[in-house]
């Protein structure tokens, strides 16, 4: 290749328009740096020392010298929000939205940690209204589901049914409380004075349609539901002055979903006795425990067979479950049912001769507490009774029909 002349020209020229570039890359950053307020760099000092209290200070001092620093307002609004100082994450907030230049992105971001403020502050009047405004906006997805919490909140189940169904079209996911929301507006129904039977049947009858909308057929979670509306439709027979119906929806939740027997099984020994037929239903949910056995079925059989047959036969029974599957909480319960049915001044005919009932139930009494209780799959929330939804996080279908202790 041949040497041209001309490139002597070329190779100065690239050097010098580098060196201009660099020269105006380094004017602009000492011309920012310049403009940054010291108050920035002193928070920023403060953080690194681990002082978070003085550098927020800080930081809001230079958010009032240069309104336009629209990001350190965010970051303070969320700062504040994590702290729990929910009265300073408002005003920031609100600040941010009262400017009449702020870009239209920034203006739907800041009204969606607006909203977000509210409803942790508990406001939630204000945060409904505020995450409506966020319904045509890239935040109507979060502000959907946060809607949601809020209804379940305030027991607006129809407006919670109408909200999962607008979700339902925005991602493709199964909802499961959609079925609960019909069933809460059931139970409402069948615990008004005078009980709403059409009401209640209204509201099963969407349920039921919701389950099969939805998919659900197998799992853990769509036998929750199932379930649930089972024990709806037993109720209302019985409301309704149909025992037939109502045994056969107890019955149904025995044979199709068996982990959930011990929700059925009192209501379902109360069908039998009504129709002088105690024997036969004891029988049943004896014959279910040794199928499925389960704490909660454990007590009921244990005291109707106490009930119908007598001390022996029961502790006989309780015995052989015990040693079969060796539980403290059983124990426990036997003890509790021993002690209750005893005759004063320590006359009982004890089938444990020469045993002290009462000592023996107070040292693993001490030791079952924390065991029997239900617990949260999401969170852990301990309960002493079954729950549909968890109070401590308000997610759905998350409690087992199982005692702690069953589960370990």
């Amino acid at each position: 290749m041949d040497f041209e002349p001309w490139w002597l020209i070329f190779v100065p020229l690239l050097f010098g328009l580098g060196w201009i570039a660099a020269r105006v890359d380094i004017r602009q950053m000492l011309s920012e740096n310049r403009n940054l307020p010291d108050s920035y760099f002193k928070g920023l000092n403060f953080l690194l020392n681990e002082q978070p209290d003085r550098a927020i200070d800080t930081f809001v001092e230079v958010a009032k010298l240069d309104p336009e620093t629209t990001e350190l307002h965010f970051a303070l609004g969320s700062l504040f929000r994590r702290r729990g100082e929910m009265e300073r994450a408002i005003r920031v907030h609100l600040s941010l939205l009262s400017r009449a230049d702020l870009p239209q992105a920034q203006r739907e971001h800041a009204q969606h940690e607006l909203a977000q403020d509210y409803l942790k502050a508990g406001m939630l009047d204000r945060a409904e209204e505020a995450f409506e405004k966020l319904k045509d906006t890239r935040y109507a997805l979060p502000a959907l589901r946060a809607l949601i919490r809020i209804y379940e909140s305030e027991h607006d189940w129809q407006r919670a049914i109408e909200s999962v169904k607008t979700l339902r079209q925005l991602v493709d996911e199964p909802v499961p409380q959609r079925v609960h929301y019909h069933c809460e507006q059931a139970q409402a129904a069948l615990a008004a004075t005078p009980p709403d039977t059409e009401q209640a049947q209204a509201a099963l009858e969407a349920a039921e349609h919701a389950m099969k909308s939805s998919g659900a057929g197998a799992g853990a979670q769509s036998q929750a539901s199932s379930v649930r509306v089972a024990l709806l439709r037993a109720r209302l027979a019985a409301l309704e002055g149909n025992p037939k119906g109502e045994r056969m929806h107890l019955e149904a939740v025995l044979s199709a979903c068996p982990e959930f027997s011990g929700l059925a099984a009192e209501p379902l020994l109360n069908n039998y006795r009504q129709a002088g037929q105690q024997e036969e239903g004891l029988a049943l949910l004896l014959g279910q425990y040794h199928k499925h056995p389960s704490l909660d079925l454990f007590n009921v059989v244990f005291r109707e067979l106490r009930v119908q047959e007598g001390a022996g036969p029961a502790w006989s029974f309780a015995r052989a479950a015990l040693r079969q599957h060796p539980s403290l909480l059983g124990l426990d319960r036997l003890l509790e049912a021993e002690l209750a049915s005893s005759p004063p001044e320590g006359k009982q005919e004890s089938p444990v001769p020469g045993a002290d009932l009462a000592l023996l139930r107070t040292l693993i009494h001490k030791h079952t507490q924390r065991l029997d209780r239900y617990a949260c799959r999401a969170c852990g929330f301990q309960a002493r009774r079954y729950y549909w939804q968890c109070p401590g996080c308000n997610a759905w279908e998350t409690y087992r029909p199982r005692r702690l202790e069953e589960l370990q």
